[in-house]
């Protein structure tokens, strides 16, 4: 069965920096992993995602600011957050399309930027 389990959530102060984690398990063939984010009354909305072969593309909302990386030994995707804005406050989902299974999600983790 195919797991995502975020971690690195909480809440930050403007300005400040946090790291998410995921970790896959369970998977045969990862063929790109990412990050989305969902905020109260707004659609869920990508936020980074990386290739196997380690091709990035970040949100403009987010470039300069997140940057996206991934361990292919440990199935680890990580989202390095710095100058936080409060309007990076949302529900942030782990993603990864993988084969035979397509496309799975993690159950997301919450992130607060608020003084």
């Amino acid at each position: 069965q195919v797991q995502l389990v975020e971690s690195g959530g909480g809440l930050v102060q403007p300005g400040g920096s946090l790291r998410l984690s995921c970790a896959a398990s369970g998977i045969f063939s990862i063929n790109a992993m990412g990050w989305y984010r969902q905020a109260p009354g707004k659609e869920r909305e990508l936020v980074a995602v990386i290739t196997s072969g380690g091709i990035t593309n970040h949100a403009d909302s987010v470039k300069g600011r997140f940057t996206i990386s991934r361990d292919n030994v440990k199935n680890t995707v990580y989202l390095q957050m710095s100058s936080m804005k409060p309007e990076d406050t949302a529900v942030y989902y782990c993603w990864a399309n993988v084969a035979p299974q397509g496309n799975v999600w993690g159950q997301g983790t919450q992130v607060t930027v608020s003084s």
